[in-house]
């Protein structure tokens, strides 16, 4: 292992994402810094990365301006203002998804928050995007919710690749994997190149043990305390474990032999929010191969500064993670309940920052029109 952390994680097979992006970032070189000196070989976004790039700086000025000037709205305008900083993302990642024959390399759009739960509404608007951005680099991002899951498999089946975003409890990570599976089949049929095709599977890590932490202290017993910290890791356990039983057999078998290659787990929401545990406890412990680590940058610099990287953390501790959910439902910890409250949470903080964000491109607007 390398003696430095970010080395050794990605030398550990694990490709490290950085979770935001800005005008700002593309423009003054900090993420051009963050590929050459930090082995970042990806970038994710969301509608609240977004709605913080442009709520404070000057680096939107002059587009706003020249959209205020054709008379964009302010959909208009959001669509043009996020694609663009993609689109340069992705320009900018270009040499590493060559060398890495696309699996790395890699940028992704969120389709609007507001059609979370309107299949139709998300298919459209992920193939808008892919249009929009016209770069084989690009990821769509799609939420796993369940009018999510057949959009998945009917944007899969027009070759577009996809990232699918808040997946909390290892069963919807199994639907998850199905709407991939029978997306590349569907994509086979219409006679798309299936090695273009990539996808990863967003895991959400942090929120899980904010949520169930949060339950276990309003027990407060001695069984309920002893279980704090456990339940994300040990869900992300049993995630590679269903992620190594999926993609197997004939059926896959079938996939891979026209060029198919498996739906990879990306552990999301990696910042750690508790400052009793360590800042890089969501990164240390989930160490295990063909895998993706999207993170903030504060807990890029922390893994660089102090991480923990030795070997595989993650294979073969399924029996051990199951412990650890058999515990939580015994002191009474309603799983199904948890996963429902994190999933509607999740829908609801991005459709509140996609407000923020049309709210502020809307004052930028009529400011610039005087």
């Amino acid at each position: 292992m390398s003696s430095n952390p970010l080395a050794a994680l990605s030398d550990a097979g694990v490709s490290i994402w950085l979770d935001d992006l800005s005008r700002e970032r593309l423009t003054t070189g900090n993420l051009a810094g963050l590929i050459a000196d930090q082995h970042v070989v990806g970038v994710t976004t969301n509608p609240t990365i977004f709605a913080a790039a442009l709520s404070k700086g000057t680096a939107y000025d002059e587009q706003v301006r020249e959209l205020a000037e054709r008379g964009s709205d302010t959909d208009a305008a959001v669509r043009e203002i996020t694609t663009t900083d993609v689109r340069n993302a992705c320009d900018l990642f270009r040499d590493i998804y060559v060398a890495t024959d696309g699996v790395d390399g890699r940028v992704s759009i969120e389709v609007d928050p507001r059609l979370a739960n309107d299949t139709e509404g998300t298919v459209a608007e992920a193939l808008e995007l892919a249009k929009t951005v016209d770069r084989p680099n690009l990821l769509v991002k799609i939420p796993a919710t369940v009018e999510g899951l057949p959009a998945i498999t009917r944007v899969l089946a027009e070759g577009i690749s996809v990232n699918v975003t808040l997946i909390f409890s290892v069963e919807r990570y199994r639907h998850v994997m199905e709407a991939f599976i029978a997306g590349l089949e569907k994509a086979k049929a219409n006679g798309h190149d299936l090695r273009t095709i990539h996808s990863v599977a967003s895991f959400f890590v942090s929120r899980v043990d904010s949520e169930i932490d949060k339950r276990l202290d309003a027990l407060d017993t001695p069984a309920a305390t002893g279980l704090r910290g456990e339940a994300a890791i040990a869900n992300a356990v049993l995630a590679y474990a269903a992620y190594e039983e999926t993609f197997k057999g004939e059926r896959w078998d079938a996939l891979v032999a026209d060029g198919a290659r498996a739906q990879r787990p990306l552990w999301a929401s990696t910042g750690v929010k508790d400052p009793q545990y360590s800042d890089t406890r969501y990164v240390d412990q989930l160490v295990v191969a063909n895998t993706v680590n999207t993170m903030p940058e504060k807990t890029l610099h922390a893994v660089a500064d102090h991480g923990k990287i030795e070997g595989d953390t993650v294979s073969g501790r399924a029996a051990q993670a199951q412990e650890v959910f058999d515990g939580l439902v015994e002191v009474g910890i309603d799983l199904d309940d948890v996963f429902v409250v994190l999933e509607t949470e999740g829908v609801d903080k991005f459709e509140k920052s996609w407000a923020e964000l049309l709210d502020t491109v809307t004052g930028q607007l009529n400011q610039a029109k005087g």
